[in-house]
């Protein structure tokens, strides 16, 4: 699938040229910027990460994980003492708690290495170093019959220069 990268030198510039792929139907677009931008932003409507979904797994094992272990502890190896109960919550909320953010940490990680698909040994054949220096680039992926129209497009909006990269 050919992919082109359009290089722009301000972000008004990417987010109109975004825009008018997105509304053509475009929907794999990724852009580059060496700076945090509003206006491509509110363009590249990205969906949440779903790492908070490995954070929130994590954090509920870790709390059951804390619970489980101390009243299996409890279990085996009472220690009565006031006539308090065997199991009794209250102080194995300190070690649930400790289990929680570890094991929500844990899994942060992990999560964040799989979403991301982390570590990556090649880069992305589309980013130029310039894309983290002064200039911004806006990659589409496209069919093969759609080239001349992105092009075009990306042209259009101003791309100082317009590259195909196959992969």
């Amino acid at each position: 699938m050919p992919t082109l990268v359009g290089v722009f030198e301000q972000p008004a510039k990417v987010a109109e040229a975004a825009k008018r792929l997105r509304d053509r139907g475009y929907a794999e677009l990724q852009v580059y910027s060496p700076v945090p931008s509003h206006e491509l932003d509110h363009v590249i409507d990205e969906k949440p990460s779903r790492v908070r979904v490995w954070t929130l797994v994590g954090g509920l094992l870790g709390v059951t994980a804390g619970y489980a272990l101390t009243i299996w502890m409890s279990t085996n190896w009472k220690l009565v003492v006031g006539g308090k109960p065997w199991a009794s919550i209250p102080p194995y909320t300190i070690i649930a708690f400790e289990l929680t953010i570890l094991l929500g940490g844990l899994a942060t990680l992990l999560g964040l290495l799989v979403v991301g698909k982390l570590p990556r040994f090649r880069p992305d054949p589309a980013y130029h170093p310039r894309f983290s220096a002064e200039d911004f680039g806006l990659v589409v992926s496209c069919e093969e019959r759609d080239v001349a129209e992105v092009d075009g497009l990306l042209r259009a909006h101003q791309a100082k220069e317009v590259n195909l990269v196959e992969g």
